[in-house]
């Protein structure tokens, strides 16, 4: 009887000792996986977090390009840089642009990209791949490079556009130099680089849409403009939101457009709210320019909300 109780505190201790043996291993496990984020965290704290915090310190004071020395001495004004905005003509303008530039741009390039989806998706799976190359190279191309050729190629007496509309007896207008053609001519540079994106993930959302759906659609009467309202549309609907979404971002920041082709031209119809965001910056109104990218901020993240709201299909 002696001997099993002999062995019993062994094992227990052997236990004991091999749970502080894994406890041992999982913190050095712990410290060498905080040993090797720690450069990532150092490079987030320095380049992210802090700018950022200084931006939100910046957005309730009156700091300016002279008051960069002593930052911490500055006059808080809590929400007049804010309030300044919204009774700023010019920021009114750039608004009003920027709207402009979203509510006519995003449409066209989700109707675009769906188009050029339907039509790969349909028409010849031997050039499948080279038209789906071919229509997204705009999107990996410089922005600024792309925006320097459309400048060329709209310019009013040398631009091939106005060459081939006088080869049909067309006098083209001043493109870039026209209040009211200058945001329609960055609408359709933006519509024609950018649609590649959406053309790509449509593509792969209607490869997903099972083909015994439409030939029982078909088999059943359906024509092919019913197949694509009833049987494509709502399966492509995840799809349409992460588009739509992505897109109406991306367009709510435009920039490099009318910063390259029109800077802010003609009489300010072309300035977008982050271009607006830029010369404030670039004045040294370091206060104003960062009330001016949270208003942005702001703006994109209700967008974003309300398309999630109407366009998720959570009812169905």
């Amino acid at each position: 009887m002696t001997a099993p109780t002999a062995l019993a505190p062994q094992r227990g201790s052997a236990g004991r000792s091999s749970g502080r043996g894994r406890s041992g291993g999982a913190r050095l496990e712990e410290r060498a996986g905080w040993l090797l984020t720690l450069p990532f965290l150092l490079l987030f704290l320095v380049f992210t977090a802090w700018p950022v915090i200084q931006s939100v310190f910046f957005a309730f004071t009156d700091i300016r390009n002279k008051d960069l020395r002593t930052p911490f001495a500055v006059d808080f004004v809590w929400f007049d840089q804010f309030v300044k905005a919204f009774g700023d003509p010019m920021f009114q303008q750039a608004a009003f642009n920027t709207a402009y530039f979203v509510v006519v741009g995003v449409p066209l390039t989700i109707l675009v990209a769906l188009a050029a989806a339907l039509a790969l998706n349909n028409g010849i799976s031997r050039l499948r791949a080279v038209f789906r190359l071919g229509f997204y190279t705009p999107v990996i191309t410089s922005i600024v490079a792309v925006a320097v050729v459309w400048r060329f190629l709209l310019h009013p007496d040398s631009g091939l556009v106005n060459t081939v509309l006088g080869w049909v007896g067309i006098d083209g207008p001043n493109w870039l130099g026209s209040t009211t053609w200058a945001m329609p001519s960055l609408i359709a540079m933006a519509v024609w680089r950018n649609f590649g994106t959406g053309m790509i993930i449509f593509l792969a959302g209607l490869q997903s849409v099972p083909t015994q759906l439409l030939e029982a659609s078909a088999i059943d009467g359906a024509n092919a403009w019913q197949r694509f309202r009833f049987v494509v549309l709502p399966i492509l609907r995840p799809t349409m939101l992460f588009v739509t979404v992505t897109t109406t971002i991306g367009y709510l920041q435009f920039f490099e457009e009318p910063f390259v082709m029109t800077k802010g031209g003609p009489l300010n119809t072309t300035v977008s709210a982050s271009m607006f965001t830029y010369q404030q910056f670039s004045f040294g109104n370091y206060g104003y320019a960062a009330a001016l990218s949270y208003l942005i901020f702001l703006v994109i993240a209700i967008v974003t909300a309300l398309q999630f709201r109407f366009l998720s299909g959570k009812e169905d």
